[in-house]
């Protein structure tokens, strides 16, 4: 059989294949919708508390360019003043720092969601090969990556020379003005550019996460031949279930049959259909089907009785109601309970005929209902 070509890779994923795919730490993954995801979250908490940041930078600003003759005389003074305001710009930031970590936790839950796989640790000695190298920078994926990099670039450029355009006469204002204020503008409008720039990563974002999706799924169809070998494997063999079943079929007729003796009457039709009935004396439950069949089971069902003197009687519309709804083990359906219990008495009062006594009278017109026979609920020609 010849090999399998992609073009031939029409099937969908399976369960099974995508589980085995993630255990082994491939996802689908979009790096341009974690990068936009980050830099917005850096660049909307930039924004929102640039003006408190900036008030307290250029506190920690002033103090620090204002000495005392102690610290400039003492060396150990001036370091643990140094110490102090690198930490007072750090809490400042702080708040700016955990949301890019939160987001940056969070936004694989966006495309492919949390993964963590031993198997993505193991080295992998195949990516060393210098023809899959080649081949890789050559492929589809790698030509999409460089129109997603050339899209970046344009797309970016543009925006980045928008807003320098925008802010052209504000940057040239920034020397005149006070030195608070210069700073807190200057920041207010470095987090806008920031955001619009972002802004434009966002453009490629929404296309590249839907592609990477629909990359993903295409890499990992499956063939025809992979479907069927899969469900092999996970399910077995057709051929061996068939026949697994097959000795089930068999198995459970042959305890139905060895169940036939034991019935108290076995009611047909008087060739299609038979049914073995039991009613266990003192039981609170109906009588139950023990057997029955149709054609060749129902022949061999009425032998075993005739061989074990198990009473047979002719009643068709009971033996089709009787098949029709019911299972091996049932109870018999309540409205058949009237039909069934004339059977019965029948039955028992042939069990206790003596010579010299009245033979019991055949029951001929049984309370079936009309609809529970299916000869009476076909449909008409």
């Amino acid at each position: 059989m010849a090999e399998d070509s992609e073009a031939e890779k029409t099937e969908p994923a399976s369960e099974r294949r995508l589980q085995q795919a993630r255990e082994e730490g491939d996802v689908p993954r979009s790096r341009e919708l974690a990068t936009f995801t980050v830099l917005m979250a850096a660049g909307a908490a930039l924004y929102v508390m640039g003006s408190t940041m900036a008030g307290k930078l250029a506190k920690m600003l002033s103090s620090g360019l204002t000495l005392s003759r102690e610290q400039v005389y003492d060396p150990d003074v001036l370091i643990r003043r140094i110490l102090t305001d690198l930490v007072d710009v750090l809490v400042t930031f702080l708040p700016v720092g955990v949301a890019v970590m939160i987001v940056a936790i969070a936004s694989p839950l966006l495309v492919g969601g949390w993964l963590f796989s031993s198997k993505a640790f193991m080295p992998n000695f195949g990516k060393l090969n210098p023809v899959r190298g080649i081949t890789n920078m050559v492929s589809k994926n790698a030509l999409v990556e460089l129109v997603k990099a050339l899209l970046k670039t344009i797309v970016v450029g543009a925006v980045a020379y928008m807003v320098v355009m925008r802010y052209k006469d504000a940057i040239f204002a920034l020397p005149a003005e006070p030195a608070h204020e210069g700073f807190a503008h200057m920041l207010d409008m470095l987090a806008m550019s920031f955001l619009f720039l972002v802004g434009a990563l966002g453009f490629i974002a929404a296309i590249d996460a839907p592609y990477q999706i629909w990359h993903y799924a295409d890499k990992l169809k499956m063939t025809r031949q992979e479907m069927i070998q899969e469900s092999k494997e996970s399910d077995g063999n057709p051929q061996i279930k068939g026949k697994i079943r097959q000795l089930q079929r068999e198995m459970a007729k042959r305890r139905m049959m060895a169940d036939v003796p034991t019935a108290d009457v076995v009611v047909t039709n008087p060739t299609h259909y038979a049914v073995a009935l039991k009613y266990a004396d003192g039981s609170k439950g109906a009588p139950k089907v023990v057997a029955k069949g149709t054609d060749a089971v129902a022949a061999k069902i009425r032998e075993l009785a005739t061989e074990h003197k198990v009473a047979i009687l002719e009643a068709p519309a009971l033996a089709r109601a009787l098949h029709k709804h019911t299972e091996i083990g049932d109870e018999i359906p309540q409205r058949l309970y009237a039909a069934v219990a004339e059977v019965l008495a029948y039955v028992y009062q042939l069990r206790a005929y003596k010579p010299g006594l009245r033979y019991p009278d055949r029951p001929t017109k049984l309370d079936v209902p009309s609809d529970m026979d299916p000869q009476n609920a076909a449909p008409k020609a």
